[in-house]
């Protein structure tokens, strides 16, 4: 388990990137997802040693995260949202290199250990070819390849989809669903599939504080008959329903503009009940806390 108490960081400057975070994650997939500007790689730069926070504490099992920084980053596998790579070495090159630096010794275990992760991350086929010439999914499996060098016990991977086109998408999820369930790992992301997709625990993060925590699928039951949609016509009707309700998201569906909205009963006029998903749960949860913020104290 991963135990995160109070976690707080302000940037020089009065930018207050974390307030107060506590979470408790438990072995698995775990998204953590909250638009960008959110906080989220600042949390995932203090869980990865890169950053110090100015209070609180985070514990994998026994280890203190903040205080053991060499022996957090033997056991942490870390793919951040900007991650170079030598772009005239080959996978196979830059894995066994990285291999070394973490600490694999042994030659005959540190080719079965490299082989093994190319093939995992089915890069098997271009084990020789220059990461240069690599696509983006590609270097983002390339990643994952070397975020599992040395069974880690904490997985950090921060934005990994954004920029990938669907198929590569598809091909790292599936890679990431296969990491096992006996590790930890974060998946820090403003995309809402990803998480619905991935994970059994979730939390949601804005301004540096936590909105919410929990399932998925529970955030998404608490909101069982309360969206409803309706097709608009016109900026002034959509600005009528704006002060009546709650608006969740506007979409476009064949050039028209539906909007969904939270009421607790019907709210007559056109509108029609429709099932919830994690998005609604993103987007009011992020409209509520905007709009608290935006309050007077």
């Amino acid at each position: 388990m991963l135990t995160i108490q109070n976690l707080s960081k302000t940037y020089p400057g009065g930018v207050r990137a974390l307030r107060g975070v506590s979470l408790e994650i438990p072995p698995g997939m775990f998204g953590l997802l909250g638009p960008n500007g959110a906080g989220k790689s600042t949390l995932m730069k203090i869980l990865a040693t890169l950053l110090e926070p100015d209070t609180g504490s985070a514990k994998l099992g026994d280890l203190d995260l903040v205080a053991n920084k060499d022996e957090t980053r033997r056991l942490l596998g870390y793919l951040p949202q900007e991650f170079g790579v030598y772009p005239k070495m080959s996978a196979a090159q830059l894995l066994n290199h990285l291999a070394v630096m973490k600490g694999i010794d042994n030659a005959g275990e540190r080719k079965e250990i490299v082989e093994g992760l190319l093939q995992q991350t089915n890069l098997w086929d271009v084990r020789k070819k220059a990461l240069g010439g690599f696509s983006g999914g590609m270097k983002q499996r390339f990643g994952i390849a070397q975020a599992l060098l040395a069974n880690p016990k904490l997985i950090i991977v921060d934005e990994p989809t954004a920029g990938l086109d669907p198929a590569e998408r598809n091909r790292f999820l599936n890679l990431l669903s296969s990491i096992g369930r006996n590790v930890v790992v974060i998946l820090s992301t403003h995309i809402v599939d990803d998480v619905r997709e991935l994970c059994s625990r979730m939390a949601m993060i804005s301004n540096g504080e936590l909105l919410l925590e929990g399932a998925p699928g529970q955030a998404i039951d608490a909101m069982k008959g309360r969206i409803w949609t309706k097709v608009v016509e016109t900026d002034a009707e959509r600005n009528a329903i704006e002060k009546s309700f709650s608006i969740v998201s506007t979409h476009l569906i064949g050039g028209q503009h539906e909007v969904r909205i939270y009421s607790d009963s019907t709210p007559g006029d056109g509108f029609h009940g429709t099932d919830a998903d994690l998005e609604d749960v993103y987007f009011l949860n992020l409209s509520r806390h905007q709009a608290a913020a935006a309050k007077p104290h």
